[in-house]
């Protein structure tokens, strides 16, 4: 079924860790210790990037590389210099020679600087080159709203990278899947941009130390009225908007969580639609030509006779994000017009 079905030739993931019992950690720290396991188990991985052993916290912008170059040397975890377009074509030629370079972009606002690199080439060298050579290349960088870095550091880029062929992109929302997505996305044969929120680095939950495969989606909250579809800080903001939903007008609603843009699993999406009849689509980037969209004309395509209301979409407005704080929060959507998005996808059942 359309995007839903791609498949992933990967390395079998280590399972070392897998025997540890579950603990609550913020999210940087479920990052952190993932890659502190790869570097553990997988020989052929590094770690590159801007400052990722001196910065602030010494472990990056975020503290998510923090005392890994302590443990594994800085033959392991490298800093570079400022030069993104550097960085990105180094690391994908050594990912073709059978290394696992794992490259923090500080910003993904920063990876136009490198779309070479990713676009034409990492996305691309199994095909131009008749499958010759794999392409095990991990990006991983932040991107979103919600704490005041403007309008060059705080975009929402996914749409851009699941649009082109021969990536795969991750967008976690839990410590847990923060973890367990990582884990897969370095066992991973193909390119892989992992975008982080940086408005949820800190938020914490369970991490259960296994990997999670690409293109299963997380219904983080059941319902039997509406579905919604969302992804990182809107996925919290869903679940808030869930919960006014049935406290204050009764109705039930399922939340979930792609975990992937590519590959997605729109089978889930699908099943929960013929369950509720109802759809909305939240998502931070900008709403036009966004990847709601994409959802959006599948489920009209695969279960418009399962309808009973036209889907909607909710995404950030079409303007860069702003400094100020009060009109960051005025172009992302809340959780206020979540309910409201809801409640008048409810009401447009009666005119079908």
């Amino acid at each position: 079924m359309g995007i839903a079905t791609a498949t992933t030739s990967a390395a079998a993931v280590p399972a070392t860790s897998a025997a540890r019992p579950a603990k609550p950690m913020a999210l940087w720290r479920a990052l952190n210790t993932a890659l502190h396991d790869i570097l553990e188990d997988t020989p052929e991985a590094f770690l590159l990037g801007e400052d990722i052993t001196t910065w602030g916290t010494g472990g990056g912008i975020y503290g998510v590389t923090k005392k890994l170059a302590d443990d594994f040397g800085r033959g392991r975890v490298m800093d570079t210099p400022i030069s993104e377009e550097v960085l990105i074509s180094a690391a994908v030629g050594a990912a073709m020679q059978g290394c696992r370079p794992i490259l923090e972009i500080m910003y993904s606002d920063f990876t136009f600087l490198g779309f070479d690199g990713i676009i034409n080439q990492a996305a691309k060298a199994r095909y131009m080159f008749g499958g010759q050579f794999d392409v095990p290349f991990v990006l991983r960088t932040n991107g979103g709203s919600g704490i005041g870095k403007a309008g060059q550091h705080s975009q929402s880029l996914e749409t851009l990278f699941a649009h082109i062929p021969g990536l795969e992109v991750v967008v976690p929302a839990t410590a847990g899947d923060a973890y367990g997505l990582l884990r897969t996305a370095v066992a991973s044969n193909n390119p892989t941009i992992f975008l982080e929120h940086k408005n949820l680095y800190n938020d914490r939950g369970p991490v259960s130390f296994e990997p999670i495969p690409f293109g299963v989606a997380r219904i983080a909250r059941h319902g039997t009225d509406l579905t919604i579809v969302a992804t990182q800080q809107m996925l919290k903001r869903s679940l808030e908007a869930a919960e006014v939903l049935q406290e204050q007008h009764d109705l039930s609603a399922e939340v979930i969580d792609p975990r992937t843009l590519f590959p997605f699993d729109m089978q889930t999406v699908i099943t929960s639609v013929k369950k509720t009849r109802h759809l909305v689509v939240a998502h931070e980037a900008v709403r036009d030509y966004g990847w709601g969209a994409e959802f959006v004309a599948q489920v009209v395509e695969e279960a418009w006779n399962d309808l009973d209301a036209p889907p909607r979409r909710l995404g950030g407005l079409r303007t860069p994000i702003p400094y100020s704080e009060v009109l960051e929060n005025a172009v992302i959507p809340s959780a206020n017009q979540i309910v409201a998005t809801a409640l008048a996808t409810r009401r447009d059942r009666q005119h079908v």
